[in-house]
């Protein structure tokens, strides 16, 4: 069994009405074609609970929602795989008296922060207790202030001693310099529609994938959820990285 908890976010993309969005909205998608058993820890605030949860729910995985103060909120528009966004509004962050008890089968948690100031290395340290903790970079370059999307290396470096395996957009990865110098178990670094590279065990292996003409919009969040929950299936690394961008490509696929 594997767990997920992040903040919910509401989506305004160029062109199209709002939407729900954040990483317990994308891993409820790819967990209902997984067929993995899990739980979904969700947060926004209560005001825009009615709207922003039934979609999560209605995919089909359990839901625990955790009552929250503030929504996330992203504007953005793409062009091919560049995305370029805007944070409208910050979500809450994540205390370790905020975490609810999580089940005891539950040998992995994905982390989902969508921005710095989400899961503090406190909370974190609280959440690698008992189980191994995937993490979205997001978490660490993203800078929480309201306005066009800001990336810098300024984190917490007490976080990745929690951290087994982190998850790295390209343009992340790209901050934070050398992958293979994080002190990480295992570093995803994702290329969008052209695959991602694995770093694990003193190795680097990469991953190749066929460009999809369609809206990229939470592979990240997918990509991380297949991975988890093919680790936690005994899965290596690389093979797990295989195994999640195959999911990707058939939630993308127009």
């Amino acid at each position: 069994m594997i767990a997920l908890i992040g903040n919910l976010a509401l989506d305004l993309p160029e062109g199209r009405p709002p939407h729900v969005g954040g990483g317990p909205y994308h891993a409820a998608r790819a967990l209902h074609n997984l067929h993995t058993p899990a739980l979904i820890v969700a947060r926004c605030a209560v005001s825009d609970r009615d709207s922003l949860l039934p979609p999560v729910v209605k995919l089909g995985t359990p839901v625990r929602f955790v009552p929250g103060t503030s929504t996330a909120t992203f504007s953005f528009r793409y062009e091919g795989d560049r995305r370029e966004m805007r944070l409208e509004a910050i979500g809450d962050e994540w205390l370790p008296g905020d975490l609810p008890a999580l089940p005891r089968a539950a040998r992995w948690v994905h982390v989902a922060p969508l921005a710095r100031s989400d899961f503090p290395a406190e909370t974190v340290a609280e959440l690698a207790k008992r189980r191994r903790v995937s993490f979205d970079g997001q978490g660490l370059v993203r800078v929480p202030r309201v306005g066009p999307l800001e990336l810098d290396p300024d984190f917490d470096p007490e976080l990745l001693r929690h951290i087994w395996a982190l998850k790295l957009a390209e343009e992340e990865a790209e901050v934070l310099g050398d992958p293979a110098s994080l002190p990480v178990r295992e570093v995803l670094v994702t290329h969008g529609s052209r695959g991602a590279t694995v770093y694990a065990a003193g190795r680097v292996e990469r991953i190749h994938a066929r460009p999809l003409d369609s809206d990229p919009t939470g592979a990240g969040d997918v990509f991380s959820t297949a991975y988890v929950a093919a680790r936690d299936r005994g899965f290596s690394p690389v093979a797990a990285a295989r195994r999640a961008t195959a999911v990707v490509a058939s939630l993308l696929r127009p």
